[in-house]
């Protein structure tokens, strides 16, 4: 039996999404536009020149950009190896869980709820009764913000104080920041539980633990023990098929949580994208036949498409690519490797939030003759696991 890689680079969109108006991104476009500012030579920080991913643009990224967005990418033009294409959501939002149980074959047909871009952002009742089940003394921020600026903004005071920093985003998630040493962690996890019990009743997708360290603003950091809450999917992702017909499900970096570990075999995490990377080359030698390995690398999109930083996003780019050879290189005879994307993250477009772009579709292994798959949906790639796993049609 074959076994399956999946691997989302998180915020990798190409552009091209025909409703990208709808939510104020019409033109966005992650990779094209990364591209263009190495080109022109306005990404030179820690990185020179035009965007260097030949393995990534050797499974198809160049052409999968042409054809979601009918632009070309400056240095991206090789004639693609493998299976490519781009995918579109349907579902509502340009969030990560959306992005990733559509990706897993389940759509979202109702509106997550989201936070309106007033001060305070939740209502004061709700903060009320999170305050009085948990024992804090308040909270801070109560805003739309960046994770990485909040922390500058009120860092300090929350270690002065203890009372937590409260924040959310364009996605349906209430974020918790707290000092793993002065908060503690334990704590932290159990206010995220409690929020968890408040927030999912609203349809509000994910309540994020965000624990950081430091002494002062400018060297506040996140640290790896980020824990998502999240909304479990209903029945019938990809995960679920795999494990109903007698496989595992591997997740890597912050999967198991997108999923609510519904589905989810085992878990491994990392500090950063490149251990992650690690723990997938591990899996291509443990993993058994009939079994996903599923994993997230989360700092495109964490680290630099929300900071808007080009030269940060085409250099983790680059490294990524760059290790590219050692994943497809160990692959076996039978295995298919899926490279994609759950929404966009344009470093070069306003504001700090998502973008709704399509996303490319890589697909490779031995076994992988070259072929366009056009123009497809996100549930496309569930599609594609299930065939390559002979798994029985519906199947949950």
């Amino acid at each position: 039996m074959a076994r399956v890689f999946l691997c989302v680079l998180d915020s990798v969109g190409c552009g091209g999404a025909p409703d990208a108006a709808r939510y104020g991104d019409e033109g966005s476009n992650t990779v094209l536009h990364i591209a263009e500012a190495c080109a022109a030579g306005r990404a030179e920080e820690g990185r020179s020149g035009l965007l260097k991913v030949p393995n990534l643009d050797a499974l198809g990224l160049g052409a999968a950009i042409q054809l979601a967005s009918g632009r070309t990418a400056p240095g991206l033009g090789a004639a693609p190896i493998g299976r490519w294409g781009a995918a579109e959501e349907i579902s509502a939002g340009k969030d990560t869980q959306s992005g990733h149980w559509e990706l897993a074959g389940v759509a979202v047909t109702r509106d997550w709820h989201y936070f309106s871009r007033t001060i305070p952002a939740f209502p004061d009742e709700l903060m009320a009764e999170l305050a009085t089940r948990s024992g804090i003394p308040g909270t801070l921020a109560n805003c739309h913000a960046s994770g990485t600026e909040v922390l500058d903004r009120f860092g300090a005071e929350h270690i002065a104080t203890g009372k937590p920093i409260v924040y959310t985003s364009a996605d349906s998630v209430v974020q918790i920041a707290a000092h793993e040493a002065h908060f503690g962690l334990d704590r932290l996890l159990d206010l995220c539980r409690i929020a968890a019990e408040i927030f999912h009743p609203l349809n509000v997708g994910r309540i994020i633990a965000r624990p950081f360290v430091g002494a002062a603003p400018g060297a506040f950091v996140r640290t790896a023990n980020r824990k998502d809450f999240a909304i479990a999917p209903p029945d019938g992702t990809i995960c679920d098929r795999v494990v109903t017909a007698g496989g595992a499900v591997h997740a890597v970096g912050k999967i198991g949580d997108i999923f609510a570990y519904k589905g989810i075999t085992d878990v491994s995490k990392g500090r950063d994208d490149m251990a992650l990377f690690d723990h997938v080359l591990g899996w291509c030698r443990r993993a058994e036949p009939g079994d996903l390995v599923f994993a997230n690398f989360i700092e495109f999109d964490s680290l630099w498409g929300h900071r808007r930083d080009v030269s940060g996003y085409a250099r983790a780019l680059e490294t990524f690519d760059a290790r590219l050879p050692e994943l497809t290189g160990r692959l076996r005879s039978d295995d298919l490797l899926i490279i994609t994307a759950d929404h966009g993250n344009d470093p070069t477009w306003v504001g700090t939030d998502h973008t709704r772009e399509r996303v490319p579709v890589l697909a490779t292994g031995p076994g992988t003759k070259p072929a366009e798959l056009g123009i497809c949906g996100f549930g496309h790639v569930a599609e594609m696991i299930a065939a390559h796993l002979a798994l029985p049609k519906g199947a949950n």
